[in-house]
Formats: structure tokens, sequence, C-alpha cells
């Protein structure tokens, strides 16, 4: 993972995570709490999460070949995607059907004191895991807001482990809504209450995720902070004159492949192109530093009025070319 920050968030999560989890299914086997079996199975399927994550970010750092030849950059968005398909059907699915199972058949809990012990211990290292991801993505959020960020953010790490971390936090104040209740009450049925919350918030989770991991999947280009740059870096004033079009694309997240036309006089020789594109390049990876791949296309950028004209003339040309109706009618023989 290219991200040192990134990966320590990721690690922090994975262990407060697993110390969580355990913790969570020894409360469910002594006091029979569905809200606890649901943040027991939530807290492994987190895990399981940081667990692809980090594979993700391994797999990406593998050199290019033949057969992608841009990389496997991507990977970590693939692993991201996954990421939220786990939360979705592990975490979400699970405490949904869990939470109705228990309204449907409520039943009082065996030992109050374990889930409420193990809900304050898991307040206190979700606490840890989820400040730990902060402070990290401060470091790269500058002044955008928390829902930009999560929106924006091309790395998939950081956004994962916070959305994760926030909504395990919430649940864990869900999951001790039902367990208080229940026994102030002797009803079951806000054990379910509480446990079928917390599906609905994973659930919920998940669909953010995986739409945002899709995007990235689909090939996201650069912000226009970026853009910005790297137009002003290509012109010199001189050989490079202007930027006819150009395009961007995310090949990971620290990784961004650059393709633009460009602009150049009539009167400049191969050999001062090839310099200016040299230089080009150079000052865009100066501007940009993830701009790992540029294409640069010189070509000659006519006045808008010469290109306008020689439109015309084309289209005139092609009118001459083709035949009327009403000729064609009045070469045909008569009978």
């Amino acid at each position: 993972m290219s991200s040192g920050g990134s990966a320590r968030a990721v690690v922090a999560a994975l262990g407060a995570n697993v110390a969580i989890a355990v913790s969570k299914l020894v409360a469910f086997a002594f006091s029979g709490s569905s809200s606890m079996l649901a943040e027991g199975i939530h807290s492994l399927a987190d895990s399981g999460n940081q667990v692809l994550l980090l594979i993700g970010g391994r797999k990406s750092q593998r050199e290019a070949s033949d057969e992608h030849p841009f990389g496997y950059g991507r990977e970590r968005y693939v692993f991201g995607f996954l990421v939220a398909v786990v939360l979705f059907s592990l975490g979400g699915l699970f405490a949904i059907y869990e939470g109705y199972e228990k309204i449907k058949s409520p039943h009082p809990l065996d030992n109050v004191a374990w889930p409420l012990g193990v809900l304050a211990f898991a307040l206190v290292a979700e606490s840890f895991s989820f400040r730990t991801a902060i402070t990290e993505a401060r470091a790269v959020r500058g002044r955008e807001s928390w829902v930009g960020f999560i929106r924006h953010a091309k790395a998939p790490e950081l956004p994962v482990v916070l959305l994760e971390d926030f909504g395990a936090l919430i649940g864990l104040v869900l999951a001790l809504f039902g367990v208080v209740l229940t026994a102030v009450t002797h009803d079951g049925v806000w054990d379910g209450v509480g446990t079928l919350a917390i599906g609905v918030l994973l659930t919920g989770a998940a669909l953010v995720l995986g739409g945002e991991t899709k995007s990235l999947l689909l090939g996201e280009g650069a912000n226009s902070a970026q853009v910005s740059r790297i137009r002003a870096a290509l012109v010199d004033g001189e050989v490079v004159t202007s930027v006819i079009h150009m395009r961007t694309m995310h090949l990971g997240p620290d990784e961004l492949l650059v393709a633009a036309k460009i602009g150049v006089e009539h009167d400049d020789t191969a050999a001062q192109v090839a310099r200016a594109i040299d230089a080009a390049e150079a000052r865009v990876r100066a501007a940009v530093p993830i701009a790992t791949v540029i294409y640069l296309e010189p070509d000659i950028r006519r006045p808008a009025a010469a290109v306008d004209a020689q439109n015309v003339d084309a289209q005139n040309t092609a009118e001459k070319a083709e035949p009327t109706g009403s000729g064609s009618r009045a070469d045909a023989p008569s009978q």
C-alpha cells in the first residue's frame, strides 16, 4: 500500500475488530443477546474487510506485465468493492434476519452483565480505531468536508475504515439501547429491535461504499485542481502554445494517466516538438507527481475561423456530389 497512513489505519482497525469480535461472541454465548451476536458477526466481517484491504494493497504493487501494461493499481478498488459486498451480506443482511427472528420469538437475556461489559470495552476500542483513521485522514483531506472526502478520495482504504468505524460506533450504541431496554422491561423484543437497526445501518454503509468504489472501478479522472495544474504545465508559450483537448484517468489511487493533444506552430521542426514534449512531461510530473503515464500528441492548431471555413467547404462539396430527388426523376426515360 503506497500510503503509510492508510496502512496504519487499516492495521489499527483490524486489531481492534478482532479483539471486539471475540469479546462480543463470548458475551452472546453467556447472555443469548441477538444484538451481541449481530455485533459479533459485524466485527468479524469488519476484520475480514481489513484483511481484504491489506491484500489489495499488496497486490496493487505488482509490476506491469504484457497482459496488464498499465499495472495493477486498480486491485485496491476491486478489493474495496469486495469489502462493501462482505459488509452488506455478512454484516447487514445477517443482522436484519437475526433481528426479525428475535422480534418474532423474543426471549429475555440470561446475563446482562456480559453484554454491558463487552459493549463498554468495544466502545473504547472502536473509538481508538476511529481516532486513528481520523488522524490519518486529516493529513490528506485538506479543506474538504468529511462527506466530500468520502466521496472524492481516490484511495479506498481510509474512506472504508472511516465508514466502518463510524458505523460500528453507532451500532454499539444501538446494541446498548437494545440490551438496556431488554434488561429494564424484561422484553426481548427490544433486543431484536436493536439488532434490526444495526442491520439497516450496515446495509446503508455498504451501499454507500459500493457506490463510491464502483465509480473508481469505472475510471475516475483527476480532480479540477489537478486538471488546471496539468493544463498550465503543458503550455510553455513557445513551442506548445495551447492544449487542444485532454483526458485523464486514475490507473490506481497514486497513478494518473494523462493523454492530451497539444497545439504547436506550423514552422516548428520535429526536433523542436520532441524536445518540447519531453519538457512538458517533466513539468506535468513536477506539478502533479501522480501523473505517471503521459501521452502527448502534437497538432497544428488552426484558427477557429479557418476551421469553420474548412467545414463549410466540405459541406458544400458533399451537397454538390449528392444528386437531388427532382434531378433523378427528370433523367428517367418517359414511358
